[in-house]
């Protein structure tokens, strides 16, 4: 229900922006205007130095596409059945991230670069894949959804989980390497600009912050009550099994006896 309504409110979004076409170029002006004035409008020149080499565009083609949706759906797979507990968290990040996403894809239409041949960018998806970008420019997808970057951000929210629930050490070092490698890719094949990876890490940063805040809302309203704990159950501080509140069990193999002589003894003079 959570996915349906988030594609619902998707395809709402997409409705938002379908006439606002001319808004969304304006827009990517002003991205690579303000790139440049901070001295790193740097995509075209990037995308020059792979061009014409058909293994690295395969390269980064490759992790543009295989390293998003299957990755994204075997790491939540992976936490819902390994780690239980943890699933939660990363879910709600998830649904966080975007729903503020989907804000700014509201407010904000970008084009990517890839629509922007005269600026020098290259698509180099279209290039090699053209199902890939035939899906792209079906009505499920926001073409004018640049920034931010969930492409970079929720692998990059991924790669937290894997380095945080991840027991072995390749888990942790591919929680480093992949999302270096998906902002990698996703400037390089022509689908984002720089500030759109920034943007979308600081989404998805955001996205976990609130996750978080849930969880621990939730812990704090977890009940404290046992009083349906087994009386056998509870333990004192002293980890013996006694209970300090109870009085003392009376042996009565050795007290009752006792006091029944004591009872009878009279003094003589």
């Amino acid at each position: 229900m959570l996915i349906l309504t988030a594609a619902l409110l998707y395809s709402l979004v997409r409705g938002l922006t379908d006439d606002r076409v001319d808004v969304a170029f304006e827009n990517a002006e002003r991205v690579m205007s303000f790139q440049d004035s901070l001295g790193f409008f740097i995509e075209p020149d990037l995308q020059d130095r792979i061009v014409g080499n058909d293994a690295a565009i395969n390269v980064i083609n490759a992790i543009y596409i295989g390293g998003y949706w299957p990755v994204l759906v075997g790491t939540l797979l992976w936490l819902l059945i390994r780690h239980p507990a943890r699933y939660p968290l990363f879910r709600n990040a998830l649904l966080a991230s975007g729903a503020i996403t989907l804000v700014i894809f509201a407010l904000f239409p970008l084009a990517p670069p890839r629509f922007l041949p005269e600026h020098g960018f290259t698509d180099t998806v279209s290039q090699n894949s053209e199902a890939y970008r035939d899906f792209n420019a079906s009505p499920l997808v926001n073409e004018y959804a640049a920034m931010p970057s969930l492409h970079f951000g929720w692998i990059l929210l991924l790669a937290i989980a894997w380095i945080i629930v991840g027991r072995n050490t390749l888990a942790r070092i591919a929680g480093v390497l992949m999302p270096t490698f998906m902002f990698i890719a996703i400037v390089l094949t022509g689908n984002h600009y720089i500030l759109d990876g920034i943007v979308g890490g600081a989404v998805v940063l955001a996205g976990l912050a609130i996750a978080a805040a849930i969880e621990h809302r939730k812990e704090g309203r977890e009940p404290t009550d046992h009083s349906d704990v087994p009386r056998d159950r509870i333990r004192d501080h002293n980890g013996d099994g006694s209970n300090d509140h109870e009085p003392a069990p009376i042996d009565q193999g050795a007290a009752g006896p006792q006091a029944d002589r004591r009872e009878k003894v009279t003094l003589k003079p």
